[in-house]
């Protein structure tokens, strides 16, 4: 890690601590009048981000009639900017080495029972080949918190994860769960061509996150994790994602942190997160549960959380994963979720290792001691889309952005008149057909093509009507692939 060591306590510019719990505490005592939270409601049907205090407004309204009216903005707005796209991923877990001793983490220096390991070069190779097989265009490389994986190894595995070709098909966008870097660390991971760099504080809260991160890790130093995105950026990472651990802190706390960060990175550098992501605590190898989630989140509040995202940050994806059952995250993609994972293996090895869960049977139980935490939802890729086909979403592996430059600020530009939506929609389309074509059951590829059938028609007639069509029916006849927009 020597890239990194030489500028390792060197902060953004202007670096500053701006979880002021004082004043997050008093907004979130402070009772807002229904005409006011109406207010705030309208102003997020008009797709423009709420400050601090509206925020708090909402986190505060407890009255069913106005939950129910943010729960009908949300899910207005998810239709209004993303349509019914969902975009879709999944995880490779390249090694769970960690210097870290987190207390609800089953990667933790401390648990015994953990299985370490980090995959060769051929064994990375043959888990990227079947997720291929398995239909993945977009995932996200995870790593954890040591010194073998360097800014410079991360870099590696990104390439080699691009080099591998299963038929007319590759993994087109690699996104990074991983330790923070510095600014030298930020740009070496950026080269190889990596997407969205996430690092989740885990919990804003001063307190809590001493207790559950020992001194003498790196990760005991909270500034040093709450100024990564900013680092990054700084380096030309323009896509960060933040997220919280939910049921560490006071989730009414947690989300208004998630929107001061937001505010603070657009304030600082007109780039907000691209992602937000709000997983919940899950058992964990080694991990008692009860110890640690002190302050659990239950299903209604949970959507609640979700649907005040949505209309505090309108613009920023929201990230629902396989830690939550399937009838949750079905439940969510309605008023606020735009991203999720499907076909999971989060045991490092797990896609060579699994068995069945490469095919389209039922996955087998998880290897806890292998896994960092447990999954809530199983099931296979392709029972996923099919699920997504038959509640009238398109399911995309759309990464066109990422390759046209449209991302950080300039994404922002073409978002917030609608464009990315004339955009994505046709692209969702074109991978979607490569997805039934190439991979899809029968069943799920009758379902598709209908719905494919069914969205082209609500077209406008035109240029970009007939380019849909024209890329459709290459992908049906022929080879060709990666044809977006």
């Amino acid at each position: 890690m020597t890239s990194d060591l030489s500028e390792m306590n060197q902060l953004s510019t202007n670096a500053r601590d701006f979880v002021d719990e004082p004043l997050f505490e008093s907004l979130l005592n402070q009772k807002t009048d229904a005409g006011r939270i109406r207010e705030i409601i309208a102003k997020s049907k008009n797709k423009e981000a709420l400050t601090l205090d509206e925020t708090a407004a909402l986190l505060n309204a407890d009255e069913p009639e106005l939950i129910e009216q943010i729960f009908d903005t949300a899910r207005q707005l998810k239709k209004d900017v993303y349509g019914n796209r969902i975009v879709l991923f999944a995880p490779i877990y390249v090694g769970n080495y960690c210097t870290n001793d987190c207390t609800y983490c089953g990667f933790r220096r401390s648990n015994h029972e953990a299985v370490r390991r980090t995959l060769t070069t051929p064994e990375l190779h043959e888990q990227i080949l079947n997720m291929l097989k398995m239909g993945h265009k977009r995932t996200i490389a995870v790593f954890g918190e040591h010194p073998a994986y360097s800014p410079e190894y991360i870099a590696e595995c990104v390439r080699q994860i691009y080099s591998v070709q299963y038929k007319n098909s590759s993994i087109r966008r690699v996104n990074i769960n991983a330790a923070p870097l510095s600014h030298e660390g930020y740009r070496i991971v950026k080269e190889a061509g990596i997407g969205t760099y996430q690092v989740f504080q885990e919990t804003y809260h001063h307190a809590t996150y001493a207790k559950i991160h020992p001194a003498g890790t790196r990760k005991a130093d909270y500034m040093w994790r709450l100024d990564s995105p900013a680092r990054a950026i700084e380096a030309g990472c323009d896509d960060v994602g933040i997220g919280v651990l939910f049921g560490l802190a006071d989730w009414k706390f947690e989300v208004l942190s998630l929107i001061a960060h937001a505010v603070e990175l657009m304030s600082r550098y007109r780039i907000g997160p691209h992602t937000i992501s709000f997983p919940r605590l899950r058992p964990a190898s080694g991990v008692s549960l009860p110890e640690v989630a002190l302050h659990d989140v239950n299903d209604d509040d949970f959507l609640r959380l979700i649907a005040i995202l949505r209309l505090s940050v309108p613009y920023t994806g929201l990230i629902v994963t396989a830690r939550e059952p399937a009838p949750i995250r079905d439940k969510v993609l309605g008023f606020g979720v735009s991203q999720i994972d499907a076909g999971c293996r989060i045991e490092v090895g797990g896609y060579v290792e699994a068995g069945d869960a490469q095919t389209q049977q039922a996955q087998p139980q998880q290897a806890l001691e292998k896994a960092q935490f447990e999954l809530g939802d199983v099931r296979p890729l392709d029972e996923v889309i099919r699920q997504l086909l038959e509640n009238d979403y398109i399911p995309s592996f759309c990464t066109a952005c990422y390759r046209l430059g449209r991302t950080g600020e300039v994404f922002m530009e073409y978002a917030k008149p609608g464009f990315i939506q004339n955009m994505c929609t046709p692209n969702a389309l074109v991978t979607l057909q490569e997805y039934l074509v190439d991979f899809s059951s029968p069943e799920t590829r009758a379902v598709g093509e209908a719905l494919i059938q069914k969205e082209v028609a609500q077209l406008p007639e035109g240029t970009q009507r007939s380019a849909v069509l024209d890329r459709l029916e290459r992908i049906r006849n022929s080879a060709d692939r990666d044809l977006f927009f």
